[in-house]
């Protein structure tokens, strides 16, 4: 003889709907919290290398396009503004001589405006100069 429960079976049902809210918002918080690194907006036809190494992104950029405008971080510069701007960016911890700087310059930027930037540059203090240029397959 089979005993019979006072209570019926219990139906159980899972709500999906806060688990998904929850993720949601999870998705939303490191989206936007989530540092990219970006290039400088600045367009500049880069010439190619096919032994250039990967430099950080990490530091100054001082970009010289064909036109002779000059940026320094994305500011127009002129030549004297880039050294007061050189001699007034804060590096944190890290030495003025183990600062990163990384020159991009455009193809048809002359030889003697890049020494000029060059020369500016080291004045300021800084010795770790990279050379921007794009990647060039055979």
């Amino acid at each position: 003889m089979r005993m019979k429960s006072k209570h019926g079976h219990i139906k159980s049902n899972v709500d999906m709907t806060p688990m998904l809210d929850v993720v949601f918002q999870l998705i939303i918080f490191f989206l936007v919290s989530t540092t990219f690194s970006v290039l400088p907006g600045i367009k500049m036809n880069l010439p190619g290398s096919t032994t250039s190494e990967g430099t950080s992104f990490q530091g100054i950029t001082i970009s010289a396009d064909k036109d002779g405008n000059m940026y320094f971080n994305e500011k127009a510069v002129d030549f004297s503004s880039l050294k007061t701007e050189l001699v007034m960016f804060d590096t944190g911890k890290t030495k003025k001589e183990e600062f990163p700087v990384s020159l991009e310059a455009d193809a048809d930027v002359t030889n003697g405006t890049i020494v000029k930037i060059f020369d500016v540059v080291r004045e300021s203090g800084y010795t770790v100069i990279n050379l921007r240029t794009a990647t060039e397959n055979d």
